[in-house]
């Protein structure tokens, strides 16, 4: 079977589905009563990277595809646009904000890259309501994330830090305004001057070339293994660990912890 062959399958499929005496669930969905679909199937894709799985990580992708042809059907049935219109829409945006791939354009490396894409992208604002360089990132992103997001989009237009250990010196600032702020007993200050942490801390990752929701994903599984670990060090003892003192999770923690150091 072919790419096209297997797409338009999938297509009719979902015609098939939604058309008359198809299935009643999917013949009542609407755009917004399956969008948080498109962001689970996302994050299933996402974890399925991170595990390393291929067959997982097809059937994932497959789902998220769905998602795409489902609301392409259903704009169609509205009259809006279609499936056609969306591949279009792409293929024309991908040659448009690649001139070095498909015009005569020539770049040096991939920060070049960057930096023409950037270009091309505040032409195509040019007109619209927000013609920002930050436009296109919603406010509904993983909030690291979104911060990550912020500082490469305003790196395209240079502004930005030199070095990781410039960064290092703006989330000491930031510390130090945080403990500022914790000692006023202002709650509001308090928040913003975490935030500013927070983001300060997600640009320094950007620098190093990580990404700061990633490194906090893991540091929240690494949380979770140790503390079910220390659960389950209080159970075989015969002890529950809610009647355990501080100082006798503390000792279990730290025992865990340096057996994986």
């Amino acid at each position: 079977m072919t790419v096209g062959e297997a797409f338009e399958e999938l297509t009719r499929l979902v015609a098939r589905l939604r058309g008359p005496g198809g299935c009643p669930w999917d013949r009542e969905q609407t755009h917004a009563s399956i969008k948080a679909y498109v962001i689970e199937e996302a994050h299933e894709v996402a974890e399925a990277i991170e595990r390393g799985d291929a067959e997982e990580l097809k059937r994932e992708l497959g789902d998220l595809l769905l998602q795409v042809v489902f609301h392409a059907q259903m704009a169609s049935e509205a009259g809006t646009f279609d499936i056609v219109g969306v591949l279009q829409a792409i293929c024309e945006k991908l040659r448009r904000r690649h001139p070095h791939v498909f015009g005569d354009v020539r770049v040096q490396d991939s920060r070049e890259v960057l930096r023409n894409w950037s270009r091309i992208k505040a032409l195509e604002r040019e007109g619209s309501e927000d013609r920002s360089a930050l436009a296109g990132l919603p406010r509904s992103m993983p909030a690291l994330l979104r911060a990550h997001r912020l500082g490469e989009k305003a790196a395209h237009v240079g502004f930005d830090w030199r070095r990781p250990e410039e960064v290092m010196e703006k989330i000491g600032e930031e510390m130090r305004e945080l403990a500022a702020a914790a000692r006023s007993g202002d709650p509001t200050a308090v928040e913003s001057k975490l935030g500013d942490l927070l983001f300060a801390a997600a640009n320094f990752a950007r620098l190093c070339g990580l990404n700061a929701e990633d490194a906090l994903a893991r540091a929240a599984d690494r949380f979770a293994e140790r503390f079910r670990k220390m659960e389950a060090w209080f159970r075989d003892r015969g002890k529950d660990i809610r009647s355990a003192s501080l100082a006798e999770q503390e000792a279990v923690w730290q025992e865990i912890k340096n057996a994986r150091a």
